[in-house]
């Protein structure tokens, strides 16, 4: 059986294009049947759009530890 590595990958910076970028490479991993984990630690849960995709992408797993935009 082949070892599975595990990835870390930290999108930080201002303006835009984190979300996206972190996104599209969630997709993919998880077309490839991988595992994937997204971490938001600004949004909350309530105010992420980002949690809808949980309903449609089952194996999506999605933590918000933030209070939201302050």
């Amino acid at each position: 059986m082949a070892k599975t590595k595990n990835l870390v990958i930290v999108y930080t910076g201002l303006g835009q294009g984190k979300t996206s970028a972190a996104l599209g490479l969630t997709l993919r991993a998880l077309r490839e049947g991988r595992q994937v984990t997204m971490i938001q630690f600004i949004k909350s849960q309530h105010q992420s759009g980002e949690m809808k995709l949980q309903k449609i992408l089952p194996k999506l797993k999605i933590k918000c530890f933030g209070q939201g935009f302050v």
